[in-house]
C-alpha cells in the first residue's frame, strides 16, 4: 500500500509521516527528491534555486518530473515494506504517475489542511532556506502550489485533519487516523 500525504507548505504534513514512521513504515520526500536534484545540478537550494531546479525537471521530465524521480526509490522501499509513505505529492499529474507505476498497489490519499496564517507563522519558525521570507513569498509560493493543481489532490482526499486547534490537539488526530488508516487497509 503506498499512502500519499498532501497538503499545503507549512500545513503539518511532517506529522502524519513521523506517525507513521514511529509505525517503523518508512517514506520518500518529493521535496527531498527535488533538494537533492538541486545539489547534484550544484543549484543553490534558495528559493530561487528551488524553483529553477522544479521549471527545469519539468521542462525535461514533463509536469509529473518529480514523481518519475520517485518511482524508483518507492518501488526499492516497497520490496521490504508492506505500507510506504509520500511526501510532498502536489498534482493529479503526479498521483497518475503513481498508479501507473504501482497499478498492484492500493493508494490512499491523506489531506492536512491548515488556515493560511498559521502555515504562514509555522513556516518562518521552521527556517528551512527555501521558506518565505515575507507574507508576499509566502502568497506567491501557495499561488504557484495551487497552480501546479494540489488543491485538486486535496479534494481527491480519502482521508482529512483539518489542523486548526491547538498543537496537542492535532498530533491526537493525527495519531487516531494513523491507527484507523492502518487498521482498515
Amino acid at each position: 500500500m503506498i499512502i500519499i500525504v498532501t497538503g499545503m507548505p507549512g500545513s503539518g504534513k511532517s506529522k502524519i509521516v513521523w506517525e507513521f514512521a514511529r509505525r517503523g513504515i518508512p517514506h520518500v520526500s518529493m521535496g527531498d527528491v527535488v533538494r537533492e536534484e538541486a545539489e547534484r545540478r550544484g543549484i543553490p537550494k534558495t528559493k530561487e534555486g528551488m524553483a529553477k531546479v522544479s521549471i527545469r525537471l519539468r521542462q525535461e521530465l514533463g509536469q509529473n518530473a518529480v514523481a518519475k524521480l520517485t518511482v524508483p526509490k518507492v518501488r526499492e522501499l516497497l520490496e521490504k515494506h508492506r505500507v510506504v509513505i509520500i511526501d510532498g505529492v502536489r498534482s493529479l499529474d503526479e498521483i497518475g504517475t503513481f498508479r501507473s507505476a504501482f497499478p498492484d498497489e492500493e493508494i490512499v490519499i491523506f489531506a492536512v489542511h491548515t488556515p493560511p496564517r498559521q502555515r504562514f507563522k509555522r513556516l518562518r519558525e521552521r527556517g528551512r532556506s527555501d521558506d518565505p521570507q515575507s507574507w508576499e513569498d509566502f502568497e506567491e509560493r501557495d499561488w504557484k502550489e495551487l497552480k501546479f493543481g494540489i488543491g485538486n489532490v486535496i479534494a481527491m482526499a480519502d482521508y482529512m485533519i483539518v489542523n486548526d486547534g491547538p498543537k496537542e490537539e492535532y498530533e491526537k488526530k493525527v495519531k487516531e487516523l494513523v491507527e484507523r488508516i492502518l487498521a482498515e487497509h
